[in-house]
């Protein structure tokens, strides 16, 4: 179980990011196509997992429109947008903003939250996922975690993109 915040008042989660150096967990999330993409569908590529509560805020909206601009930059880098949200939300989003250089996938019928220990266990954001950075390297091994510490705050884009170099 890991402590967030929001702000300033304190939230637990379900438990903790895989550690740095293990074999990230598999995942099935679904796309805006209702489609479903897993873990196995990027063996061969870095894969940036940007995990937020939900695309209808604006620091969640931020880390996207981030992401998107950066992973423009990197080749053989691909990067997925995590929430619980609907595909229906994040496609009008993505639509609307032209966010087309990142994947995105809704963990509302995995156990993605529970499995990378980013489910919020308590206070009013129950059921969402905790602001989280996960990047993996060609095999799925974890090389980079960041779970923020306060929820309304933007991860740390320059230290999660420094180790894809």
């Amino acid at each position: 179980m890991s402590t967030v915040t929001l702000k300033g008042t304190a939230f637990e989660t379900v438990g903790s990011l895989p550690a740095v150096g293990s074999t990230a967990p598999a995942f099935e999330l679904v796309k805006t196509d209702l489609s479903v993409v897993t873990l196995a569908d990027y063996k061969g590529a870095k894969l940036v997992l940007n995990i937020f509560p939900s695309i209808d805020t604006p620091t969640c909206a931020t880390s996207v429109r981030k992401f998107n601009e950066s992973a423009a930059a990197f080749k053989g880098v691909n990067v997925i947008c995590v929430s619980a949200d609907l595909p229906f939300a994040v496609a009008r989003f993505c639509g609307a903003e032209g966010i087309d250089n990142v994947d995105t996938g809704s963990s509302f019928r995995s156990t993605f939250g529970e499995d990378y220990g980013l489910n919020f266990s308590t206070g009013p954001l129950v059921g969402l996922l905790s602001r989280a950075v996960v990047v993996l390297d060609e095999n799925g091994k974890v090389i980079y975690t960041e779970q923020v510490a306060e929820t309304a705050d933007e991860p740390n884009y320059e230290a999660a993109l420094a180790v894809l170099a």
